[in-house]
Formats: structure tokens, sequence, C-alpha cells
């Protein structure tokens, strides 16, 4: 089906005119295709879900409706003050559409905002980080529990260990021979994986974003200040050393994730110093000591198992991570690697920063 044809049985659906119907790309996610839906004045979001990655979206979009309800109590009792972005039901109250063999929702589009990719300034990145803090501290009494697990061991490292030995035994593509230095680097470092399971044995278990790259902060064009967290796609339950640690390995790095140049993929510390400023100013009366110094776990981990996600795709023949040139996913993973290295370098000075705080 053309993409004119698309977007018009979608203005249908969710109750658009659907006469001037125009549909074109936004963001730059890995999994879901997410595309701005316009008809006459009205605009909204369309996503077309990865149900190979999500393969319950009902339960994806329960979770999120959850906590945007949660977020929307918050804020008419003036606790919660950034946008919310909200689910649209179709004209016959659903909030998923199937159509020609795809599963679709629509969100309200925020418009004067904008987002970033790589973080360009201390202000950027403070200002995105609380706005996670402030997220994370809104959800505080949202019971963890009720949310599904859309994607079961998302940050389960051992888990994570365990597909790529699987892959690189089957070797299906026969990658492994060119990679072997990345491999063996990888492999070296599997003990992280105890270090992680001990951890979160000691720590609360909370309601996660799961996925705090800079992207899914939106920016108001007017201000820069922080507008709102989007993307609700991966909340579940977790830790929020992964959400800590998913800013630094997005926020910190002056280049972006599948970047070449990895003399120059490093942990600005100037930046470190802003996401924990930011991240833990709204938590500091709710966060735990041993949540606090589990963060500096959490920026060793995220990059790291990040690396292995895209190294593991790699060997795997692609199937994960929407990919747009050869050896794509293993660039991302050389980069990942490389700033996890950084981390691991500048580990005292990390912890100092975070001691002030």
């Amino acid at each position: 089906m053309e993409n004119s044809a698309v977007a018009a049985q979608l203005s249908q659906q969710f109750g658009l005119d659907g006469e001037q119907s125009v549909m074109n790309p936004i963001g730059n996610g890995h999994i879901n295709t997410t595309m701005l839906l316009k008809d006459g004045e009205q605009a909204v979001v369309v996503q077309k879900l990865n149900t190979d990655v999500f393969p319950k979206p009902e339960h994806l979009v329960e979770n999120a409706r959850a906590i945007e309800q949660h977020l929307a109590e918050k804020a008419n009792n003036g606790e919660y003050t950034l946008n919310i972005i909200k689910h649209l039901p179709t004209v016959e109250n659903d909030y998923l559409v199937n159509l020609e063999g795809g599963v679709w929702r629509a969100l309200e589009f925020i418009g004067g905002s904008y987002s970033e990719d790589v973080v360009d300034s201390v202000d950027k990145a403070q200002t995105a980080a609380n706005a996670f803090g402030l997220f994370a501290k809104a959800l505080d009494d949202f019971e963890a529990k009720q949310l599904h697990h859309v994607i079961p061991d998302f940050h389960n490292l051992a888990k994570r260990i365990e597909a790529f030995e699987q892959v690189l035994a089957e070797d299906p593509h026969g990658r492994a021979s060119e990679c072997a230095q990345v491999i063996a680097f990888c492999q070296s470092q599997f003990s992280l994986a105890d270090e992680l399971h001990n951890t979160c044995k000691e720590i609360p278990l909370r309601p996660c974003h799961n996925d705090t790259k800079i992207n899914n902060m939106l920016f108001c064009s007017k201000t820069n200040q922080s507008k709102a967290v989007i993307d609700m796609d991966t909340c579940m339950p977790g830790y929020w050393l992964f959400d800590f640690g998913d800013m630094v390995r997005t926020f910190c790095s002056p280049e972006a994730e599948d970047s070449l140049n990895l003399d120059n993929v490093i942990v600005r510390e100037n930046i470190f110093c802003a996401i924990v400023k930011g991240y833990v100013e709204p938590l500091a009366e709710i966060l735990t000591e041993q949540e606090k110094q589990s963060f500096l776990l959490g920026a060793k981990v995220m990059p790291f198992m990040i690396g292995l996600r895209f190294l593991t795709d790699y060997l795997d023949g692609d199937n994960y991570f929407a990919t747009h040139r050869a050896q794509h996913n293993l660039q991302r993973a050389r980069n990942q690697f490389k700033l996890y290295q950084d981390v691991l370098a500048k580990e005292e000075s990390l912890k100092n920063i975070l001691a002030r705080y």
C-alpha cells in the first residue's frame, strides 16, 4: 500500500478529515517506524510498531497509558510540570489499528519543540537529565510491578551474554573472524554481569523509562528548557542505574553512537557532572545511598551492554537494529566499547563527581 493510501486510512481511523493527508518520517529510532501525519491544520504522530520486538503491542500501549494517566494526575496536582505525550483513540475508541499486516498507533504531537541527537552544551545536558529526574520522581508512588515486561530481560546483562555466545557459536553469516579482536575484548569484560546481578539485589525496583537517550527529551523551541519526556515504549520495572547509565551513554560522548571517529569518543566529565546534578536534584529525598553509588555501575553497564547487543546483531545478520550501511552494527559496537573503556579509565574521577551531589 502506498504511503498516501496509508495516510488516508490512518486519518480516517483517528478521526482526522482525511482530505489532505500527508505522512512523513520523523525521528531516527532503531525499532519502530515513526511518522508525522498531517491533515490540513491537524497533526498527530503515528507509529508502525515492530511486532518482532514488541510481540504484544497491546502491553506496550497499556504500560504507556497507565503512566500517562499517573502523570496527568500529578500534573493536575501541580506535581509534574512537563508536557505528557498521550495516546489517541480511534473513532471506535481503540488504541491500535491493524493495517495491511502492520500495527499502528497514534500519539499527540507536541509542537514548539525539538530534539537533539548529540549534546552540545552543559546546560542542555543538565536540562535533559533534570527532566528524566522529574519523570522518575513523578513515578515514585507508581507500582512498578503493574507494568508488563514488554521486552523480557531487556537490561539483563547475563541474558544478553548468553544470546551473544549462542550467536557466536553458530556464526550464521561467517562474520566472527573479521571482528575477532572486538569479540575477545567483549568476552574479557563478562564479569560485569556478576557485579550487576549482586548490585540489583540491594537496591529498590523502580518504574523506569529504560531508554533515556538525549533524543527522548523534547526541548522547548522558544526557551530551550525541557518540554516533554517521550517514548514510553520500554517503560518497565527496573533500576535507576540503567536510566542514569543510558544518559551517560548518549550524552557524554561528543560523537553519535555510530561515529567512526573513535579517538573522539570519550566521556566529557563536565557533561557527566551536569547529568549527575540534573538527575539527582529532583530525586534527592527518595534516592537511597546505594542507588546513588550504583549509578557509576550503570555508566559502565549501559555502553557495554548496548555495544554487546550491536555486536550480537551484527553476527546474527542485522535482524534487530535498523542499519544504513555495511558493518553499521559492528561500527556501533566499536563505538560503544570505546566509550565504555573511557568510563573505566576515568572511574575514580567520575566517582568523585557523584560523591559531590
